[in-house]
């Protein structure tokens, strides 16, 4: 898909709330992001508890959360809008490309993560792609968490069709009722194959599961 096109699932304009400290930097996203056809940036916030509270008023589609904000930063707010908007898709752009940062961030909740060098059509196919629950990893992100899978050196992961299918809703942020319903199978079932999962894939959440059909390329149905 190219950059520039909006793909067919947006019905809509998404609402978008841009959270960074720095004002000038925090103007120019906002003039870039309302550049976007069929997306519209509904607030802004500077520090944590503003995010915090203009997230869970607004209960914007997408939040673009910097992690570096003053306060308890930006995990902090990743944490809150995910009990207080659980809708809202939470999209960090960021200067930190460490390890560490990038799985803090996903596990309090981020469904995106990219770089302060993103160009225009990454920031807007990784609004495009939060919006709809899945989850986007910049480039280098993604070729970072990648080569940290093959240091582990895990051994070959043989899933049923059925874990292949609850793995692939999993990567895109469907939450275990919407697997259910998508599935045609009761929570609890989708319960056990989660933890069935986990253990098979040697990893300790539904993100770092996110990230390992990410880097198996289980999403598009053929894990390796």
């Amino acid at each position: 898909m190219n950059g520039d096109e909006d793909p067919e699932y947006i019905k809509r304009d998404i609402r978008v709330v841009v959270v960074e400290d720095h004002a000038l930097v925090r103007a120019g996203m906002r003039k870039l992001v309302e550049s976007f056809e069929r997306v519209t940036v509904v607030g802004e916030a500077s520090d944590t508890d503003q995010a915090i509270a203009v997230i869970s008023e607004l209960k914007p589609d997408v939040a673009i959360v910097d992690l570096q904000l003053p306060g308890e930063g930006g995990v902090a707010v990743l944490k809150e809008v995910a009990k207080l908007a659980p809708d809202t898709k939470n999209l960090v752009v960021t200067m930190y490309d460490d390890y560490a940062y990038i799985v803090a961030a996903l596990e309090a909740g981020a469904h995106g993560y990219l770089l302060k060098t993103a160009d225009r059509s990454e920031l807007k196919n990784a609004i495009l792609t939060v919006a709809t629950g899945a989850t986007v990893l910049d480039t280098e992100v993604a070729e970072r968490m990648q080569r940290r899978w093959r240091d582990a050196k895990a051994p070959v992961v043989e899933l049923t069709s059925r874990e292949l299918d609850v793995l692939q809703a999993i990567a895109k942020g469907a939450s275990n009722k919407q697997i259910a319903f998508q599935l045609g199978i009761g929570t609890r079932t989708v319960e056990g194959y989660v933890s069935s999962l986990l253990a098979k894939l040697g990893v300790r959440s539904r993100t770092e599961a996110a990230l390992w059909a990410v880097d198996h390329h289980a999403i598009d149905g053929t894990a390796t």
